[in-house]
């Protein structure tokens, strides 16, 4: 049973930056593919950026150039940067790791629909006033 814990939300100025970090309890960061996704109150969650064993990444195309998500083998900890944020990435951020669907986890067109994943943390809180 892999544990996650998130950290590293608060809140933050419309066009400031944040750094999400993601601790795993064991082997999965660098073995699994691993994904930060988040929920707006009344929204569905909705993936923001994965990145699988091998290092390949993908991205909401609402968040490319934005975020970027990163992971630290030695520290099993997974990372997600987000710069220039706006008040519609506010939201839970969670982290999850080993999806369940087909094929390589960045290899889909959209990945904010692919929130099949097999464990996740408990999130952390991003606000952004308006």
């Amino acid at each position: 049973q892999v544990q996650l814990v998130e950290s590293g939300g608060g809140s933050v100025q419309s066009g400031g930056s944040l750094r999400l970090s993601c601790a795993a309890s064991e082997y999965a960061v660098g073995t699994y593919c691993m994904g930060w996704f988040r929920q707006a109150p009344g929204k569905e969650r909705e993936g923001v950026a994965v990145i699988d064993s091998d290092g390949s990444t993908n991205y909401a195309d609402t968040v490319k150039g934005r975020f970027t998500i990163s992971q630290d083998n030695a520290k099993r900890t997974l990372y997600l940067q987000m710069n220039n944020l706006k008040p519609e990435d506010a939201g839970m951020y969670y982290c999850a790791s080993e999806h369940t669907y087909p094929g390589p986890c960045t290899a889909v067109p959209d990945i904010r629909k692919r929130v099949e994943y097999k464990f996740w943390g408990q999130g952390t809180q991003v606000t952004i006033p308006s």
